[in-house]
């Protein structure tokens, strides 16, 4: 059987990263968020605070008008001019999704991976959403945080994803349904139901998988 993957984009506080997470110990498959910044600075040798810093962000200077293209997809060797740049760390960590697509089943959260990962047919896009009032209360009981605070930190970091998404796809609307194979209302039936339905998808997308996904 070949392998296939499975790439979540989220909503701040939708429980997407949880999802993701029960994904990965239904179907025996990694689950790869945080753990793509160590890989890539790994791999790459620049150290890893500076992709913890670019990680799903836009630096202001990125941000201008006149930068809103798709940048360049060539790695830079370490003896050039904006090997560290923000783009260039951008394209190691792409580099590394396509590497992971070609050869092992697994989650990917976040990194614009399903945008990077257009192309192959064996990748399964979904996007987890939740109403606002939903992931104020998740953050609120997740983060110990006030409701003011909880609102704040979803408009922040739904906003910087949104810029990231927008630059580094070439223009897409991070939020656009067309992005995906199915977008998922967490609140509407649950975090333990989605998990459930992409299973069920997963099996009628890819039927080679269906007697081995419970």
């Amino acid at each position: 059987m070949r392998n296939y993957v499975i790439t979540i984009a989220r909503g701040f506080g939708s429980g997407g990263k949880y999802i993701g997470t029960r994904l990965s110990e239904e179907l025996g498959i990694p689950c790869y968020d945080r753990q793509l910044v160590t890989m890539a600075s790994d791999e790459s040798g620049i150290d890893e605070s500076l992709f913890v810093e670019s990680d799903e962000k836009l630096r202001g200077k990125y941000i201008a008008s006149f930068l809103r293209k798709m940048p360049g997809s060539t790695v830079l060797e370490p003896r050039e001019k904006g090997f560290t740049s923000d783009v260039n760390l951008f394209n190691i960590m792409a580099e590394l999704i396509r590497s992971l697509a070609k050869t092992e089943s697994c989650i990917i959260i976040g990194k614009c991976a399903d945008d990077i990962l257009k192309d192959y047919d064996n990748v399964i896009s979904l996007y987890i959403e939740a109403p606002r009032a939903a992931c104020v209360e998740s953050i609120m009981n997740r983060m110990h945080v006030s409701e003011r605070r909880a609102h704040q930190l979803i408009h922040s970091t739904d906003t910087y994803r949104a810029k990231y998404y927008n630059f580094y796809s070439g223009g897409k609307n991070w939020t656009n349904p067309v992005n995906y194979d199915m977008t998922l209302n967490s609140a509407r039936i649950g975090r333990e139901q989605c998990v459930k339905v992409i299973k069920d998808y997963i099996k009628t997308r890819f039927p080679e998988y269906e007697t081995v996904i419970k």
